[in-house]
């Protein structure tokens, strides 16, 4: 049996195949996300809150974005994304602005777990 007539499956549709198996596989060519869809991470009331804590940090420290940004090595967007909740911070990201706003992360922490529990 000769099988030429058909046409080979693109990886187009073998992603799409993979995205529609696997409904959290929703980047596959750039990663994974391990959130279910519609989960809101980003905008909910704990980051809100961790948030506005972080620019109260940056404004009693006296700084402004770009003197943050500056001080971090980083780009004045970096600190405008995720004060605005269009980025979140990972774990090293938030112990690298805690140090140069001179905070103590973990009592940072603390005291946002306590009001938000």
């Amino acid at each position: 049996m000769d099988f030429s007539h058909r046409q080979k499956p693109t990886v187009r549709k073998a992603l799409t195949v993979a995205t529609r198996l696997n409904p959290f596989w929703v980047y596959p060519t750039k990663g994974f996300i391990l959130a279910p869809c519609g989960v809101d991470t980003v905008g909910n009331e704990g980051q809100k809150r961790f948030r506005e804590l972080l620019v109260a940090a940056r404004k009693d420290a006296g700084l402004t974005q770009a003197e943050l940004s500056s001080r971090l090595k980083r780009p004045q967007s970096f600190v405008s994304k995720y004060e605005r909740g269009e980025r979140r911070l990972d774990v090293v990201e938030f112990g690298e602005v805690a140090r140069v706003l001179g905070v103590d992360p973990v009592q940072f922490l603390g005291n946002l777990y306590r009001e938000i529990s």
